[in-house]
């Protein structure tokens, strides 16, 4: 049985009639010292868009304040993939989240079981019970699916491996996989080349690059490593205190300008 069609495929008639992201006066502060200090951008459907900032600066604060995870944001709105994020009560909340792939640095990954059965575990955003606990027990079609978003991402022939036999980057892998078994319309990345050597990083920054340019789906991503913001992004948005002080197309943008903004955070 063929997998359902991807979301991307049909969102030309809703997300991509308007942006798929827009923050208008976030703030978030704690224990008084504001690390989000009425933060306002835009994302357009179809972009890959980078975060930069230096450490401290409220990267990850901002990415989790935009799906609501680990606290609510003390003031501003959050319109996303149609949404008024703020305004969702808990059900509502659970089921954008799942339309929303996340990808953080540390994989959270089952390590006992196989790559299939984690990857499996993707689709809990639509099918629950011991259905999607394991490969074994899941219904064809959904490992059929799960079996397709292995060999998307290069690990059909691992499919059967115990993810703790696998190396930093198969897990990353793995990790982007589970992520494409929710069919997720935006993908939100905290630094997920931050743990692995230069080659496999970059190997999966393009892997969510092509998933914006195939797909034709959204993707913020956070990378302290420039080479890789400067190669798999559309757009650079630099965060210092609390707000954005850099917007600017990746092509109009170099190394050395990046860096300073690191050092001095203000746009060169």
């Amino acid at each position: 049985m063929n997998a359902p069609a991807h979301p991307a495929q049909v969102l030309a008639g809703s997300v991509a009639a308007g942006p798929v992201l827009a923050v208008d006066g976030l703030s978030r502060a704690f224990s008084g010292s504001k690390v989000l200090d009425g933060l306002s951008f835009v994302v357009p459907a179809g972009q890959a868009t980078a975060l930069i900032g230096a450490n401290g600066s409220g990267k990850s604060t901002l990415l989790k304040c935009l799906i609501r995870l680990g606290g609510e944001p003390d003031a501003g709105r959050i319109q996303m993939l149609g949404c008024d994020v703020r305004a969702l009560p808990p059900r509502d909340l659970r089921r954008f989240r799942a339309r929303v792939g996340m990808v953080w640095q540390r994989h959270n990954l089952v390590p006992r079981l196989s790559a299939l059965s984690n990857v499996t575990h993707g689709v809990q955003a639509r099918l629950s019970g011991p259905r999607s606990w394991f490969q074994a027990l899941a219904p064809a079609e959904v490992r059929a699916e799960a079996m397709a978003c292995l060999d998307r991402v290069g690990l059909a022939d691992r499919a059967m491996a115990r993810v703790d036999g696998l190396s930093g980057g198969q897990q990353q892998r793995v990790a982007i996989a589970r992520m494409l078994m929710q069919r997720p319309e935006f993908i939100l990345a905290d630094e997920p080349d931050a743990s692995l050597d230069p080659q496999t990083g970059q190997e999966v920054m393009a892997l969510l690059l092509g998933l914006v340019r195939q797909d034709g789906l959204s993707l913020l991503v956070i990378s302290h490593r420039l080479e890789h913001t400067l190669a798999f992004s559309d757009r650079i948005l630099g965060l210092a205190q609390g707000r954005i002080a850099l917007d600017l197309p990746t092509a109009q943008a170099n190394e050395p300008g990046l860096r300073r903004f690191f050092d001095h955070g203000v746009a060169a």
